[in-house]
């Protein structure tokens, strides 16, 4: 019996990634896209287009955000996910598809072939927990600039989300927003009212603990 490469569980069926781990991974790889578009109407800084001098005598601030700019920049998503497809194709002794067309094309084909390889992926190449992570890891990241919660309604930080989906952790940052009644994944729609919070910090107390470990 294997363990699972992204969420360190036993797996009966002997692969690198879990059913589970295999099926969220496939979801990220197909929301890429979206994610991508969404992060257009982001790339403005929250304080404005900036012109001139700041009223300290520095520069003024770049008229794009430039978090945004790079993960849309073809050294961002889209390089990412290129270059695991480049590195599954190496593994599988395939012949290299050069990139072609717009970054946004570009992210699309890579996300296609990506996920044309993931019954492989997932049963036979050992990079696939190092892969499955970064995906993970960059959908979360470019899904926080797409719908972050209001700093102004952002009360408290509540951890990270414990919920399971076929023994995937969530994982996502929590918040009780003001006005609100419970705490709600802004990820995966968990909801925890009230009455679930003392279960909640224990199982959040336990994640971080074991992650420590």
């Amino acid at each position: 019996m294997n363990t699972c490469l992204l969420c360190d569980k036993p797996d009966e069926t002997g692969s690198y990634l879990c059913p589970g781990c295999t099926k969220a991974t496939v979801v990220r790889l197909e929301c890429l896209p979206a994610l991508y578009d969404g992060l257009a109407p982001h790339l403005a800084p929250a304080g404005g287009i900036g012109t001139g001098r700041s009223g300290k005598g520095g520069p003024a601030p770049l008229p794009v955000n430039e978090r945004v700019l790079d993960l849309r920049a073809p050294g961002g998503m889209v390089g990412i996910v290129e270059d695991w497809e480049s590195a599954v194709r190496v593994d599988r002794q395939m012949r290299q598809r050069p990139p072609a067309g717009s970054v946004e094309a570009r992210l699309k084909s890579a996300v296609t072939g990506l996920l044309a390889h993931m019954p492989w992926i997932a049963v036979s190449w050992p990079q696939a927990g190092a892969f499955a992570e970064e995906i993970r890891d960059l959908a979360r990241s470019v899904f926080s600039i797409v719908s972050p919660p209001d700093d102004r309604q952002r009360v408290r930080h509540g951890g990270h989300c414990p919920a399971k989906f076929d023994g995937v952790v969530c994982g996502a940052a929590l918040f009780l927003v003001q006005g609100e009644q419970a705490i709600t994944c802004r990820w995966c729609g968990t909801e925890y009212p009230p009455s679930s919070w003392a279960a909640l910090r224990a199982l959040i107390a336990e994640d971080a603990a074991r992650n420590a470990a």
